[in-house]
């Protein structure tokens, strides 16, 4: 399925229609652990057909977990019952280390298994595309080099992170490729570190790999859809657009009416609905509250589709999903 043409048509329709990054909440329904979950290429997949089946979501999204591709570099992860897995640690802290940082098989790790998952749940999903879920390449090498570290490495030894940056790409277009392979219909890349940047940091250290990753792995039918949840995204637009994805996610740390008054009407924009505060922590009032309000301020353009601001939490509240997309279906 072209999910670049069913985003679009949900985009220009009269009625809209929504697609949070929703898969860690069907733990619940499945019974088991954030930690059992992540293990488990067959429950990855139930996840991914459950949001499928049980809510009107353009597309089923894989796990967003972002320790993944981390933890086959080596890194050190932390896992938890209840809690998305975080990598601990510091695997690259020199120039030295980053020389001898290997890029890895994709056969280390779990990212195979996340890529049968991916199969599996194509396989399950007959009737709306699947998107696989990656990390993004400055976001990644944050994970490799520790993400405070990073950003004082970025002035004080930018060769060293491009050194990191030069082997994450090469990962992670293996790795889309990948998930490609095993018939997912897109990606969505998770960049979020980048929103930390300012615009000529991130011109310099994120920019040109995401282009990178997008054009080996993007075509007429398969889409890359570039998420960055930071609060530098209105000061970066112009790089950001100039990356080629399909679409573009961004997190509640931004005005989305304000986005939108700034993103050309050819550029496919999607977001923004606090999935902590309102996913998780809201109830089915203000969750209908707020996503009204998203639809008042950008209902009307024709390039935008709703969706939660970022990865939705594994504790969110069902009845608030279905509201969600109650209020987007009207």
């Amino acid at each position: 399925m072209n999910i670049r043409q069913l985003l679009w048509d949900a985009a220009k329709a009269g009625q809209k229609k929504a697609m949070p990054i929703l898969s860690f909440p069907a733990a619940q329904k499945l019974g088991v652990s954030v930690e059992t979950l992540v293990k488990s290429a067959d429950l990855q997949a139930q996840a991914m057909e459950i949001v499928a089946r049980e809510t009107p979501t353009i597309a089923s999204v894989s796990l967003m977990d972002l320790s993944v591709e981390a933890e086959a570099f080596g890194a050190k992860v932390r896992f938890t019952e209840d809690e998305v897995p975080a990598v601990i640690g510091q695997l690259v802290s020199d120039e030295d280390e980053a020389n001898d940082l290997a890029v890895p098989a994709l056969d280390q790790g779990r990212a195979m298994l996340c890529v049968e998952a991916v199969r599996s749940a194509k396989q399950k999903i007959t009737d709306k595309p699947v998107l696989a879920g990656i990390i993004g390449p400055y976001s990644l090498a944050g994970r490799l080099m520790d993400v405070t570290e990073i950003m004082y490495l970025c002035f004080d030894e930018p060769e060293t992170v491009h050194v990191v940056l030069e082997k994450a790409t090469e990962y992670l277009i293996a790795y889309g490729q990948a998930m490609k392979d095993a018939g997912a219909d897109g990606i969505v890349m998770a960049e979020p570190l980048a929103g930390l940047l300012n615009p000529d940091m991130a011109e310099e250290f994120s920019v040109p790999y995401v282009q990178r990753i997008i054009q080996a792995l993007q075509d007429e039918n398969f889409a890359l859809i570039y998420h960055n949840c930071g609060n530098s995204v209105p000061q970066m637009l112009d790089q950001i657009y100039a990356q080629g994805a399909a679409a573009y996610h961004f997190g509640n740390a931004v005005d989305m009416g304000e986005i939108m008054k700034h993103t050309p009407a050819d550029i496919l924009v999607m977001g923004n609905i606090d999935p902590a505060g309102e996913f998780a922590g809201g109830t089915v009032e203000s969750i209908t509250e707020k996503t009204k309000a998203l639809l008042a301020a950008c209902g009307g353009y024709e390039n935008f589709v709703p969706s939660s601001g970022c990865d939705i939490p594994a504790h969110a509240k069902w009845d608030n999903i279905h509201a969600f997309f109650a209020a987007v279906n009207g």
